[in-house]
């Protein structure tokens, strides 16, 4: 069964992830700890990997951000045809790809990819892209993915989450539904709940 959930149901998914060819990470310490999590900004992906990522010649697929930026001329057709995506890990940033889309609209699928739930960047990121950015496509949570998380995932703007293969897509959809009126506005919804709910007797 289907672990990709896309606003309230379980559907099957008709993208094809592509990912960077594996390479050795060299672990870092910082303090005696180590760091488990990337820095904001950070290059992460080599010449060589974003030269030998295979991409399937057909299909709708999403690639990676730092592919799509180095090999767009070779991914015209497949954009105009709506069968792109790109992917980005949450310490990359956004602004990599607002300089060279104007319109990130021209993108039906964008996706954010979690190494490890340790920091909040990914809300940080949703929000980015539906508010500062105006994106109104498709908006994908993946990677480590649970289902405490869902709920604020939407907040933050996200409408398709793609759950971690040991865990229920089932049991992840209910998340969505274990708050009826969040204090706060968000993305999903700006009025705060005393300018929602009516008080009066």
């Amino acid at each position: 069964m289907s672990n990709l959930i896309l606003k309230d149901h379980i559907v099957a998914d008709d993208w094809t992830l592509v990912q960077l060819p594996k390479v050795e990470q060299e672990v870092r310490m910082q303090a005696g700890k180590v760091v488990m999590f990337k820095l904001t900004g950070e290059n992460t992906t080599s010449v060589e990997q974003i030269v030998n990522t295979v991409i399937p010649s057909t299909g709708k697929v999403i690639v990676p951000l730092s592919v799509y930026l180095a090999r767009k001329s070779e991914l015209t057709s497949r954009l105009a045809n709506k069968e792109l995506g790109i992917w980005l890990a949450t310490h990359e940033v956004l602004e990599h790809l607002t300089a060279i889309e104007a319109d990130l609209n021209v993108l039906p699928l964008i996706g954010v990819h979690v190494e490890r739930f340790a920091d909040g960047r990914i809300f940080s990121i949703g929000n980015l892209l539906r508010t500062r950015y105006g994106y109104k496509n498709t908006l994908r949570a993946f990677g480590d993915v649970l289902r405490d998380q869902l709920f604020f995932l939407k907040r933050s703007g996200f409408d398709s989450y793609l759950i971690r293969a040991d865990r229920s897509a089932e049991e992840a959809l209910q998340s969505l539904k274990d708050f009826t009126q969040p204090y706060q506005g968000a993305v999903d919804n700006t009025q705060p709940v005393w300018r929602r709910v009516n008080r009066s007797a």
